[in-house]
């Protein structure tokens, strides 16, 4: 099955998010070439996952795995299947609380392997506008359980307006990913967290205009 998900990567989805985003790829070098590591990204959009998976090389691809919510990539079989077996996700329980349970279990156990876990902490999809919302604290609990492994932020301009949420078919549309230099455990999480939110803001701020932008007005003298 790893077989399948990497040829169905790297001749389906890879092409498929080139030429629905044509994506550019800035920090490229900061991607983790192995792990136990985790990648941190805001989230506009479905597309962010095959976006953030495609932008991996090969020798590295088949170890990435985006962290998204059971109740909704393992609604039914075929999604699930889908999901567990070509996309890869660590299913993340939403709806399940209580003393006893761990919602990150499974990122744990796909850290511990020495997998690239996925994350997006704003815990949803937010709007084309792109503005982040609130980080939940998990990826700090993370890093904390597994102090040596690099934090990686990227920053995912565009998606939003390829599919925004709430629509079914992508349109077309230009997009970038901008990926910093990684972060590591600090000893706490509230600091970790600013941290985090810090680097993904500069980011954002450093990113050029995308290609679909209105470009600014011409004013005459």
């Amino acid at each position: 099955m790893g077989f399948l998900r990497l040829i169905l990567l790297l001749l389906v989805a890879k092409p498929l998010a080139r030429i629905l985003t044509g994506a550019d790829v800035e920090g490229r070098e900061h991607l983790p070439a192995k792990g136990p590591a985790i990648v941190v990204a805001n989230h506009n959009s479905h597309v962010d996952t095959f976006l953030l998976l495609t932008i991996f090389p090969a020798r590295t691809i088949r170890h990435v795995r985006p962290a998204a919510a059971a109740d909704y990539f393992l609604a039914n079989p075929v999604i699930g299947w889908f999901s567990r077996n070509i996309i890869g996700i660590v299913p993340v329980e939403r709806k399940k609380v209580g003393r006893d349970f761990d919602v990150l279990a499974p990122a744990r156990a796909a850290l511990a392997q020495g997998d690239i876990v996925v994350i997006f902490p704003e815990g949803t999809r937010g709007d084309a506008s792109e503005h982040m919302a609130p980080l939940k604290s998990g990826v700090a609990r993370l890093a904390e359980a597994f102090p040596d492994a690099p934090v990686v932020p990227a920053w995912i301009a565009g998606a939003g307006r390829v599919l925004p949420k709430g629509e079914g078919v992508p349109v077309p549309m230009s997009c970038s990913v901008h990926v910093g230099p990684p972060l590591h455990w600090t000893g706490d999480r509230h600091a970790f967290m600013d941290e985090i939110r810090a680097a993904l803001e500069t980011l954002r701020d450093q990113a050029p205009p995308l290609h679909w932008r209105d470009p600014e007005p011409v004013t005459e003298d």
